[in-house]
């Protein structure tokens, strides 16, 4: 099997995973799951979504999806967006 060029497999991800113009989605390549279950987190990735030694990563599940990483102070945020918008209910509203 003909090995890929790294730009080739980003233009893959681009055109086939990613059909965006913006740089948002990323193949950073594969990683082995060692005999505990650990994997690593590829250099470029921590450094892309700021992941550092000692934060909480969520693992979520999707049979059909995969599996997806999330760092807990993100979701974090997320949902306390979402919780304050659904407790002041069309305060952003002109009325």
């Amino acid at each position: 099997m003909k090995s890929m060029k790294p730009c080739e497999a980003e233009e893959i991800v681009d055109e086939l995973v990613a059909p965006r113009r913006e740089k948002t989605k990323h193949l950073f390549g594969s990683v082995k799951v060692g005999e505990r279950g650990q994997v690593v987190i590829p250099k470029e990735a921590r450094e892309i979504f700021d992941i550092r030694p000692g934060d909480i990563l969520l693992v979520l599940g999707d049979v059909e999806r995969g599996i997806a990483l999330v760092k807990a102070d993100v979701l974090q945020e997320f949902a306390k967006t979402i919780l304050e918008s659904s407790r002041n209910p069309g305060e952003d509203e002109p009325g």
